[in-house]
């Protein structure tokens, strides 16, 4: 694979506009070069004298690999006249710059090499500034961390109490303390004309101090090799220990200034919030509360050992990248101007800063001894996650259940036409009842079946969705794993299918009808126990982040909105029918004589009653969320978006009445009603979700910023979207169709259901974009402790 597809394959996709465009520089060059062949086009001697000149050139490298100059001969002393750039650092605003003048400008093609240089600058000044600013961020982050520490192991102390042991256990503190002042000190100071870090001797000696005191206190922990940390003897004199008392307070005496964030959120705490009644706050020193300030605590490490990684690969992959760059250059150019740049490169922060490599080890060592019980294999395997592989035997077994169900779908097709069921007596009733039933399963299957499509092309284009979702690292499904439960579900449920069908048509099984009606309620009810099943079996992390998504939608709006949140109740207002279905279950067996396969849901009040409610109850929870949403963030947006639910809620309760009422003055309401919310939510999709209809865009009509290469996609995507949106004018209009009202109410819920598999793919794409803008690549983990900052500065 060439460098420039594995720079891009191995980019945090939140960063990338962060990244060198290492691209266009090879577009700048590959010009460069084509200039070149057009002015000294390349001699073409005979083969013979090639291959001489081949071995020659080989067998001259191997010398001059061996050979020593001396360098007092003139020979050896570089001559500054012919270097063709100076690289220099200067400061613009109080930051530092560099900037690289060319030397050959006279020369034939010189403007190409400038061009190519003031680009080069800017996409390293970029680089530079990007990895010093985030640099600055983690460094504020360990000492939020670090604080938190302290907290921490007070707590315990508090908590476990142990007999006989003195509460000053501060030489169990493994602090972070030394990396981040000594990376304060070093950001804070400007740096040397040439590009290097200059060190300030005013600080050095309290920074030496505090390094070898935490190196003296944690001479019992382990390095990262597992080797013990011995003690250097202190080369500072002994007034600087002082200094330590006020970087270290006792540990004890940390739990005066801090409180419990209440950070797990529940119904009770939103209505609380709602009345202005205060939390308890006060520490409570209990197991259980110490359980959960370390799993918080957890959690809060891991995300943080994660950035250091991504930040160390960020400055590794970009100095590589301009590494390769400059070898280019000089390949095509013929001059040697790669070792002067790289050499600034080098002692630039992005190439000389050494903090995120401290940091990572400090936090290793803290994570292990705190969080692991000084076992490294276990404390590592939390910090550093494994990859999820992509294993054979579920590729085969999606295939494997692929084709089961794509043959049970062919045997029944086949079953309908050979046996003419459709054609019996029994068939209206069939499809009175038997049908709402089994279309249940297809509504499902066809939206994971979506689902997994978009999986496909979000990791395609890589969409991070992983993160976007907020799913644990590593047990996000993929699109075969989200195939194998669809083909699964499928497959027996086209099983069921057929059982019934042949045990209506065999004779000698008719006696069966009470166990034959009941197949699809088994069918349901195994697919809640396999929902609900608390057992590490079948994706139980997925299981119970779906549930618990569900549960939020359900009583918006008692908890904060958050993207999977809002992205599962847009999923339910497309299944609508689905839920409807449901309702149709609790008719039949409860209500209804299913062993004759007879019920009067239509005719029951109540049953219409709850045909409304659970038609607007999605929206409501969409609707909720938006209102909740513009009380916390005072966004006016989210009231628009309210309205729009609104508006769509009044539309489905008139079409439900329409079916009730069928009377002109109805159609013409439901028909104006419907329109509106039609227009509106397709005004929402293209603008607000997916982004487009911009007119200033460089690509008209879309954004600048587009994943799918080819354009058409999109306007395919919005004429598709305005045609299944406009889908209810045949609920409206009764348009004439040889076809059952369930198997044609069917239809346009399957087509709902492709319209909002679509509509996902382009609202995702344009979260991932937007999310880009603001490089965001990690979740804010919500931290245990609260610090009072006031009595920080009184003391």
């Amino acid at each position: 694979m060439k460098f420039g597809k594995e720079f891009s394959s191995q980019m945090v996709p939140e960063w990338q506009e962060a990244y060198m465009d290492y691209d266009y520089l090879k577009t700048l060059l590959k010009e460069l070069q084509r200039f070149k062949h057009r002015t000294k086009p390349p001699a073409t001697p005979g083969v013979g004298l090639k291959r001489k000149l081949t071995l020659y050139r080989a067998f001259s490298g191997l010398t001059q690999r061996h050979h020593h100059h001396d360098p007092t001969s003139p020979s050896s002393s570089p001559d500054v006249e012919s270097q063709p750039i100076l690289v220099n650092s200067v400061e613009h605003n109080g930051s530092q710059s560099y900037e690289t003048t060319f030397l050959m400008s006279s020369d034939e093609g010189g403007e190409y090499e400038l061009v190519y240089f003031r680009r080069l600058d800017d996409e390293f000044n970029k680089v530079d500034k990007f990895y010093k600013a985030k640099v600055k961020e983690v460094m504020k982050e360990a000492d939020v961390l670090n604080k938190q520490m302290d907290a921490l192991i007070a707590f315990r102390i508090k908590v476990e109490n142990p007999p006989g042991v003195d509460f000053d256990r501060s030489v169990e503190m493994t602090r972070l303390a030394s990396d981040i002042a000594a990376s304060a000190a070093s950001l804070s100071v400007p740096s040397a004309p040439s590009g290097g870090r200059a060190v300030s001797t005013k600080n050095a000696p309290h920074l030496e101090a505090i390094e070898e005191s935490t190196r003296g206190q944690a001479d019992d922990d382990e390095d990262g090799d597992g080797k013990e940390i011995e003690a250097a003897p202190i080369q500072e004199p002994k007034p600087s220990k002082p200094k330590l008392k006020v970087v270290k307070p006792a540990p004890l005496e940390v739990l005066h200034r801090v409180k419990m964030n209440n950070t797990h959120e529940t119904p009770r705490s939103t209505i609380k919030g709602v009345l202005q009644v205060p939390n308890q706050s006060e520490l409570s020193f209990s197991r259980e509360n110490l359980r959960k300030v370390e799993g918080q605590l957890k959690r809060a490490f891991v995300e943080f050992y994660q950035k250091l990684r991504l930040l160390k690969s960020y400055s590794f992959l970009n100095t590589l990248a301009f590494s390769k760059i400059m070898k280019k250059y000089d390949k095509i150019s013929s001059r040697s101007a790669s070792k002067a740049y790289m050499k600034m490169v080098d002692n630039s922060f992005l190439g000389s800063s050494d903090e995120v490599t401290k940091l990572m080890e400090r936090v290793e060592a803290t994570f292990i001894k705190h969080f692991s019980n000084a076992n490294r294999t276990k404390g590592m395997n939390f910090l550093r996650p494994k990859a999820k592989t992509e294993r054979h035997r579920i590729t085969f077994s999606t295939g494997f259940l692929g084709g089961c169900m794509t043959s049970l779908l062919i045997a029944l097709i086949l079953a309908i036409r050979l046996t003419n069921v459709m054609d019996s007596e029994g068939r209206i009733i069939y499809m009175d009842t038997m049908f709402p039933l089994y279309s249940l399963f297809g509504f499902i299957v066809l939206h994971m079946m979506m689902y997994a499509i978009n999986i496909f092309y979000w990791r395609r284009y890589r969409v991070n969705y992983a993160f976007i979702f907020g799913f644990k690292p590593g047990t996000e499904l993929g699109y075969r794993e989200v195939f194998l439960l669809s083909f699964g579900l499928g497959t027996l449920a086209l099983a069921t299918v057929l059982s019934n069908l042949d045990m209506q048509i065999d004779s000698k099984t008719r006696d069966y009808q009470t166990f034959t009606e009941l197949l699809p309620l088994l069918l349901v009810l195994f697919i809640f126990i396999i929902l609900f099943l608390p057992f590490n079996v079948l994706y139980r992390s997925n299981r119970f982040f779906l549930l618990t998504c569900l549960f939020h939608s359900i009583c918006a709006p008692l908890y904060k909105v958050t993207l999977p949140d809002f992205f599962l109740a847009d999923q339910l207002t497309s299944q609508v029918q689905a839920i409807r279905s449901l309702e149709f279950y609790v008719c039949y067996y409860v209500w209804g004589d299913f062993k004759h396969r007879k019920h009067t849901c239509q005719n029951s009040d109540v049953y219409k009653t709850f045909y409304f409610i659970v038609a607007v109850l999605p929206y409501m929870a969409r609707l909720l969320q938006c209102l909740r949403r513009l009380f916390e963030e005072r966004d006016p947006l989210q009231g628009y978006n309210g309205l729009k639910y609104f508006l769509t809620i009044v539309a489905v309760c008139l079409r439900t009445a329409y079916h009730v009422n069928n009377d002109i003055g109805w159609r013409v309401t439901v028909g104006i009603v419907s329109a509106i919310a039609a227009i509106f939510c397709t005004y929402w999709d293209f603008v607000y979700d997916w982004g487009l209809l911009n007119r200033g865009s460089k690509n008209p009509w879309l954004r600048d910023k587009l994943l799918v290469p080819h354009k058409n996609i999109y306007f395919a995507a919005m004429g598709l979207n305005v045609a299944l949106r406009f889908a209810w004018l045949q609920t409206v209009f009764n348009f004439k169709f040889d076809l059952h009202r369930e198997t044609l109410a069917t239809l346009v819920a399957c087509l709902e259901i492709i319209r909002r598999g679509v509509w996902n793919f382009f609202r995702l794409e344009n979260e991932h974009l937007n999310n880009v803008g603001k490089y965001r690549a990690f979740k804010s983990v919500p931290l245990p402790f609260n610090y009072d900052e006031d009595h920080d500065k009184d003391e």
